[in-house]
Order: C-alpha cells, then sequence, then structure tokens
C-alpha cells in the first residue's frame, strides 16, 4: 500500500510541475495502469567491464571473478544476471562461468555482447542460458576507447527467435529508440515468439541511437512499449540512480552495475556491482516496493531454463 501511494503521489505531482501545456503526457487512464501495476521490482546486475570508462578497477577482469561478482549480486538482491567480459568470451570461459554461477546461486543467467553475429555466440546458446540479450535495431555506438557501427536485419532478428525457440532461451530484447517496438511488433506478428516480453530500454550510451536520461524521455518510452512487455531500464550515466529509480516508482524494472554506470557517486566508484545493487534494495525497501527473487523472476519473464 506505502508504494502504490507513493507512486500515485510521484507520478502525479511530476506531471503537474514539469509539464504545463495543456495536453498532458500521460492521460489519467494510463495513469491508473502505471499506479495498479504492483509486480515485484526485478534487478538485473551486468557485471561487465566499463564501456564509457575502461581503465577502472572494480570490474571483474575474468571468468572467476564474473562468477563471484554474479554470486555477491544475487546475494544483494539481483535476480537476473547480464553476463560477458570485455570481449567475448571463448567457448571454455562460458562454460566455466555459466556453470560456475549456477553451481553458486539461483540467478537468471542472462548472456550478452549482442553486437556479436549469431555464429559468434553459438558457444554460449548451446550452454542454454536462461536469456539472450538481442538487440531490435542497429549498433551505433561511441566510447572513448572503441565505436560500434553494426546493422542487425530483420532476418538476423528472426533467426534469432527461432534459435531462442529451440534452446528455450528467453529472449531479453534491446530497446533503444520507436523503430526497436516495430521490429518486436514484427516478430510477434509473425508468431516467432511469447509474452511476455522482457524488454530493456537504454538511456545516455553514447552514439547515433542515443536518447536522454531524462524523466520525459522515459515517460515516453514507455508509453511506445507493448502492453504485453515487462520492462527494465539501462542507463550509461551518472543520471542512473535517479531514471531506475523513477522506473521503479512506476512500476517498472531496473538494471545497475559496472557496465553501465561503476560510480556510486559522480566523483566515488563503487566497491563493487553488489553494492550498486544493494542501493537499489533499500530505496525499493523505503519506497515498499519488494525485490523478486530469482524463483519470483523467472516465474514474471517466463523462464524455462535453470
Amino acid at each position: 500500500m506505502k508504494f502504490l501511494l507513493v507512486r500515485k503521489k510521484v507520478v502525479k505531482e511530476y506531471l503537474k510541475i514539469s509539464f504545463k501545456s495543456e495536453t498532458p503526457l500521460i492521460n489519467n487512464t494510463q495513469e491508473e495502469k502505471m499506479v495498479k501495476k504492483n509486480d515485484k521490482l526485478i534487478i538485473t546486475a551486468t557485471v561487465a567491464p566499463s564501456w564509457i570508462y575502461p581503465d577502472v578497477k572494480n570490474v571483474p577482469r575474468n571468468a572467476d571473478e564474473v562468477i563471484e561478482s554474479v554470486v555477491n549480486c544475487c546475494k544483494a538482491g539481483a535476480s537476473v544476471a547480464h553476463i560477458h567480459g570485455s570481449r567475448n568470451f571463448t567457448d571454455l570461459q562460458w562454460k566455466k562461468v555459466i556453470e560456475g554461477v549456477r553451481s553458486s546461486c539461483d540467478v537468471i543467467v542472462q548472456v550478452g555482447l549482442s553486437a556479436l553475429q549469431i555464429p559468434e555466440r553459438m558457444g554460449a546458446v548451446k550452454l542454454r542460458p536462461d536469456m539472450l540479450s538481442i538487440i531490435l535495431n542497429h549498433h551505433d555506438e561511441a566510447f572513448p576507447k572503441t565505436t560500434m557501427s553494426l546493422l542487425h536485419n530483420r532476418d538476423e532478428l528472426e533467426e534469432y527467435a527461432k534459435l531462442c525457440s529451440k534452446y528455450r532461451i528467453k529472449p531479453e530484447w534491446e530497446v533503444w529508440h520507436a523503430g526497436s517496438v516495430w521490429n518486436l511488433d514484427f516478430l510477434v506478428n509473425k508468431k516467432l515468439i511469447k509474452p511476455p516480453h522482457f524488454v530493456t530500454l537504454f538511456f545516455d550510451w553514447p552514439g547515433g541511437i542515443w536518447s536522454p536520461a531524462t524523466p520525459e524521455e522515459l515517460i515516453h518510452r514507455v508509453r511506445q512499449q507493448r502492453k504485453d512487455s515487462i520492462c527494465s531500464v539501462s542507463i550509461m550515466s551518472h543520471a542512473q540512480t535517479g531514471i531506475a529509480t523513477m522506473s521503479m516508482i512506476m512500476g517498472h524494472h531496473l538494471r545497475v552495475g559496472t557496465e553501465d554506470n561503476p560510480y556510486y557517486f559522480p566523483r566515488m566508484l563503487a566497491k563493487d556491482n553488489a553494492e550498486l545493487v544493494a542501493r537499489m534494495v533499500r530505496i525499493a525497501s523505503e519506497l515498499g516496493r519488494e525485490v523478486a527473487t530469482p524463483t519470483e523472476a523467472r516465474q514474471m519473464i517466463g523462464v524455462e531454463n535453470s
């Protein structure tokens, strides 16, 4: 009850204060849907090295450190672990990481590096992770030490959908703009994927698919999503905590970790990924929103593998 009251108050006050136009950004029906939605909070920990701060030292650098970081994040309250190295792991490294994590905790294993081509990811796919990250549009990113400009066409998306069905892997759809949603609709209309669709909305990732990490943009992007989607957010800047908290208040979910932003405060690195997870668990507790366990998150997302 406390969470519902806080959420309704925040949404109403935000709309009243921030938007002076006669046309509200959210109508009454949409607001009520936001207030009534009361799923437990799914926290994803992305334990990969940082793209925008490539020289920081508080990130896991090898398979053993990744396993340790994931297990600590699970203990801190994460139900999903987004995993990859600075580059793709070898097949043996993927086997070590996935088996090591599963033998130590029940966190949902989500394999990342959606920039790679499908043949480069098959070693991990054949190990049947719980989830696989798939970008729904092209890559156009500009990081300090690397840039990406990669086309992912609809033929590739269809192949991904069929692979996930074959290996019983739940896709995590990476959504960067409205065109991403069009491509998701394309797959749904072809009956290649089933709901619920777990989508992550990206903000402040530098490059040609950038969007600002602002409350207005978050509300705008959430409105574009399918009704049968479960929405999480990824913010690659110091706006992370604020926008993630707003997503939490709106009834949606969040992702934190060293890949997105390794800092606890603008000039203070987090001790580790678990500390970043623990902060969001604390904020959720103070707002009265329960945090999902991995078992609960599996049921909410529709994960089959374990």
